[in-house]
């Protein structure tokens, strides 16, 4: 894993994002990533945390916070790399703005745009989703509930504009479980890097008030 510092003067033809809360990274982001990087044959993959989300109804954790647990979860994932432009920016945050600016960066690469099924379901109600499709491939990953049932998502059936598949195995985690988890003083190591659980305990995240 690079820092975005890092990968300035690297050749870059083929660049994908994943973005996401990240609140917090757990394994299935790992697997996504790493499925995204082999499949799509990625020079580099942008991990970006979200700054100021708009369609989250509740407060993120802080973003020095969400970014720390991303630089630990992605610790030696070759290709990969933390960028941090999104919680640098001052109001509402959005994928339209970080490809817009990914392409300016990087004017001879194809983008790729990595999406969870859950957002992919949701696509056609982001900002400017057109034109996000005209800038990026969109590339899905189908995931399994907490239950370990997928949600039954088919990238031939969805509507325009048109998915690419990843092939990922079934990982029934979610942040909102490993939250919950933490809140009730339960282990989250199997869902989480050990580093990353550390990191909540150390810190007193996710602790009910």
């Amino acid at each position: 894993m690079a820092s975005s510092g890092d990968s300035k003067t690297q050749v870059v033809t083929r660049l994908g994002m994943l973005g996401g809360a990240f609140d917090p990274p757990h394994r299935a982001h790992f697997a996504l990533a790493q499925a995204a990087i082999d499949q799509l044959q990625l020079d580099q993959l942008r991990v970006i945390p979200t700054g100021q989300a708009w369609h989250k109804s509740r407060a993120l954790t802080a973003a020095e916070h969400r970014v720390a647990m991303c630089e630990l979860s992605f610790t030696g994932l070759d290709r990969a790399v933390i960028d941090r432009r999104e919680t640098l920016r001052d109001g509402a945050t959005y994928t339209f703005d970080s490809l817009l600016e990914l392409r300016a960066e990087f004017p001879a690469a194809q983008l790729f745009l990595v999406l969870g099924e859950d957002q992919a379901r949701a696509f056609t109600t982001w900002h400017r989703w057109e034109a996000i499709a005209e800038l990026a491939i969109i590339c899905v990953a189908a995931r399994a509930d907490e239950s370990g049932a997928t949600g039954g998502f088919s990238t031939q059936s969805a509507p325009t504009p048109p998915f690419k598949r990843l092939e990922l195995p079934l990982l029934p985690v979610s942040a909102t479980d490993i939250r919950q988890r933490v809140a009730s003083h339960e282990s989250v190591s199997p869902l989480v890097f050990d580093s990353v659980a550390r990191y909540i305990e150390q810190h007193h995240l996710y602790l009910t008030p």
